[in-house]
């Protein structure tokens, strides 16, 4: 202890004194009374770590048990609050830029083991059927309980072309399902558009990134052309979308709204208080808007639907959204490394915190799935009697001859996706319902 005690002592006087020179600037910036060191609890640290320098069963250098310090003040804070090392922090620069490495999932702890926010679209695990809400407990044969998010996250990333097998428990069912992905080197495509009906258009939005407003008028501008003018209703897909760069939410918020506040959070620093408005535009002129959302849409993508729905510009549908209500800001320590540190709560324009509660929508929709029944061949109309009465503008079918029926123009996830099928319904009745607006 005699030899190891001097080291414990200089790595807990440099604590203290980073403390108080923190307080000091503390006190300066902010007029909370300050309660001064904790000087027992300092001592404990001091204890702990001269035991664990004198007895641990393999010797550890200072400047890691430094950092597992580190991390640990910072994971103990919430969920969302980490200590970005060299790795960790180039990673995530590179993330918002659209391309990284990986499985191709957004993540968080609950209970100790892996939780599954929402899977990215076109990645290997959505294509390998991993869902929101799994509970991943073993990669491959290592049990995830124990482990910190970043060493699981870690061990998920690998060479490209390499196997993971996930071992993961599934509301509904009754025991462990197993599921391998391969990993890929993780492009994403923010923003994809189609056209749903004449005039429907549809824009799904998976993450949030620099460029993903900017995509997404691209895409409605595409759209506009298709539709040969102005859209008749527009779906903007949110589902098991986990969030991403706050502007780049107010960006497309604003996209619709033409005045009010978009979003504000509030916070201890003086740059943690932010509110954002509308501009007069609204690149879709007025023409009525759903939102789908479930419970993987999260953080960006409920500021999105929280000031939609607040300012009834659209219906919101689907399930509750995850409840992901905090800023973070990456604050660089050096030139390598950085913490990731929640500093405000963000509001709705109505004040609403969606913090642990998230966004319900107006219109709860069961996650289910649509099926094509089979069609009747013994169903009969009038026009199928003999005799019956013609029309007399000419639209019936007075010889009895079967009508052939009209072409299906909506998408084939719209015959299957229960509730992009419902958003769809709901556009051309709120689209009847506009008088500016020929159906």
């Amino acid at each position: 202890m005699k030899q190891s005690l001097p080291t414990a002592l200089a790595a807990v006087f440099l604590v203290v004194a980073g403390v108080v020179a923190y307080e000091r600037t503390a006190v300066a910036e902010s007029t909370e009374p300050s309660n001064g060191l904790p000087l027992e609890e300092l001592r404990v640290f001091a204890e702990v770590f001269g035991r664990i320098k004198k007895d641990y069963v393999e010797p550890v250098d200072d400047r890691k048990l430094l950092k597992y310090a580190i991390e640990g003040m910072l994971s103990g804070l919430d969920p969302h609050s980490a200590y970005l090392d060299e790795e960790d922090y180039r990673d995530i620069r590179v993330g918002t830029s659209g391309e990284f490495g990986g499985l191709g999932i957004e993540v968080g702890m609950e209970n100790g083991f892996v939780k599954v926010i929402a899977p990215i679209d076109d990645t290997p695990a959505q294509r390998a059927g991993v869902r929101s809400g799994d509970l991943i407990i073993r990669l491959d044969d290592q049990p995830v309980k124990g482990m910190t998010l970043d060493e699981a996250v870690r061990q998920m990333r690998g060479k490209p072309g390499t196997k993971l097998r996930l071992t993961i428990v599934r509301e509904g069912q009754d025991k462990p399902i197993e599921i391998t992905v391969v990993r890929d080197v993780i492009k994403t495509v923010s923003v994809k558009h189609r056209m749903l009906d004449p005039g429907f258009g549809y824009v799904r939005v998976s993450q949030f990134q620099a460029r993903t407003p900017e995509d997404m008028l691209t895409g409605i501008g595409a759209l506009k052309r298709q539709a040969g003018g102005a859209l008749k209703g527009l779906v903007l897909d949110l589902r098991d979308n986990p969030g991403g760069v706050l502007n780049a939410a107010v960006a497309i918020s604003d996209a619709f709204l033409t005045s009010g506040t978009i979003v504000y959070t509030e916070g201890r620093i003086a740059d943690s208080q932010l509110k954002f408005k509308a501009a007069p535009d609204d690149v879709v002129e007025g023409a009525p808007i759903v939102v789908l959302v479930n419970g993987g849409s999260a953080s960006a993508s409920e500021i999105v639907a929280g000031a939609l729905q607040d300012h009834k510009r659209a219906v919101i549908m689907g399930q509750q959204t995850f409840g992901k209500g905090s800023v973070q800001t990456i604050v660089p320590v050096n030139e390598r490394t950085a913490v990731k540190l929640t500093t405000a709560r963000y509001f709705t324009p109505n004040g609403r915190s969606i913090q642990a509660e998230g966004i319900v929508p107006d219109i709860l929709l069961e996650n289910v799935r649509l099926t094509r029944g089979e069609e009747s061949t013994t169903q009969l109309k009038e026009a199928d009697l003999a005799g019956h009465l013609s029309n007399p503008e000419g639209n019936g079918r007075s010889n009895g001859a079967k009508k052939k029926a009209p072409a299906d123009t909506g998408s084939a996830d719209s015959e299957t996706d229960y509730a992009l099928s419902e958003a769809l319904n709901l556009l051309k009745g709120l689209a009847i319902l506009r008088p500016d607006v020929a159906t």
